[in-house]
């Protein structure tokens, strides 16, 4: 018996005039996995999310929920919801009247619905907040509102379109923390779209990777990072060193494409390794990340622990090694 996922995404097309914005991409989501789909501006996952939610009709492909096709199905008729990055709450309702709206439309009675609403609240840490009104909200505290009013329907999906957009840089992590302790305790399927690889890379069990159109990768957070199977995934997945041609063959002993992620480079001034020189020096608080060119002009960066790096600086003469096993080969 084959198995069933929450989601199947079977050659999924859409065109707008003459450009592709999804290229017959797709995709196997579990029930209860909380997936990314990870890309620049223009990669096609907006596009691809919004097929799923049936805000766009797809020229080729099929969608299928939990085995059933949803397709041509109208947004309203699918069991799945959407939260996006403006998070839409109504203003002249309270928090408790918005998480409670889903369930009025559907007219589920209002002791019920009550009932719902406070357990959703208490689920995503905003118990005793159903009294305010969203504009005496952090914007934290907004998105989870807004969490909340997505998932009180009990949703077999819940696609969420770059949600954390709109936070500042320390509330954007503190909340990627608390968006995969929510998704868990609720046991939905998270679909995620995303730009930022950090916030993909901290809170999935698995990542699509997006490049013009197509999924370049698929695998967990770890395979993408460590095993990446493009020289795209490789730079777009955090930092690297992308080499190939002749320098490759000279660097590695191999000839190809390779990646090198910088925290695999030794940074030493008397040990042994290939001599470099420092062009410029990056301090990043915990880390500093060192930008550096050998004899034959290679441009090389490496990083490590601050404490570690101090003492060098722009201009320093500086030796660099690796294990040969973290050049890793890469498709271009």
């Amino acid at each position: 018996m084959s198995e069933t996922f929450a989601l199947s995404i079977r050659g999924l097309t859409k065109r707008f005039g003459s450009v592709t914005a999804a290229d017959s991409v797709s995709l196997d989501i579990a029930d209860g996995e909380f997936f990314a789909m990870l890309g620049p501006s223009g990669s096609g996952k907006t596009t691809v999310l919004r097929m799923i939610a049936g805000f766009e009709k797809p020229d080729a492909g099929s969608i299928l929920l939990s085995g059933s096709d949803i397709t041509d199905r109208p947004p309203f008729d699918r069991d799945v919801n959407t939260v996006f990055q403006d998070y839409a709450l109504f203003p002249h309702l309270s928090v408790i009247e918005n998480v409670e709206y889903g369930l009025m439309v559907t007219k589920v009675p209002k002791a019920d619905r009550r009932r719902r609403a406070t357990e959703m609240l208490a689920a995503v840490r905003l118990d005793g907040y159903g009294e305010r009104m969203p504009n005496q909200l952090s914007g934290g505290q907004r998105q989870r509102v807004a969490l909340a009013r997505a998932l009180v329907n009990e949703p077999k999906v819940l696609l969420l379109d770059e949600p954390l957009g709109a936070l500042d840089l320390k509330l954007r992590e503190e909340m990627q923390v608390e968006l995969k302790s929510i998704q868990q305790r609720v046991g939905i399927t998270f679909v995620f779209v995303t730009h930022d690889q950090g916030e993909a890379l901290s809170m999935s069990d698995r990542i699509a990777v997006f490049n013009q159109g197509r999924v370049e990768q698929v695998g967990s957070p770890r395979e993408i990072y460590e095993r990446p199977a493009t020289a795209f995934v490789a730079s777009f997945v955090g930092s690297t060193n992308l080499v190939s041609g002749e320098r490759a063959e000279r660097l590695f002993g191999r000839v190809g494409t390779f990646t090198l992620r910088p925290e695999h480079v030794e940074v030493s001034q008397d040990g042994s390794g290939l001599e470099a020189t420092v062009q410029a020096v990056q301090f990043l608080g915990a880390d500093t990340r060192l930008h550096c060119a050998l004899a034959d002009g290679t441009s090389l960066v490496a990083s490590g622990v601050s404490a570690r790096l101090g003492g060098i600086t722009a201009g320093s003469k500086v030796r660099l090694s690796w294990n040969s096993e973290a050049a890793f080969a890469v498709a271009d």
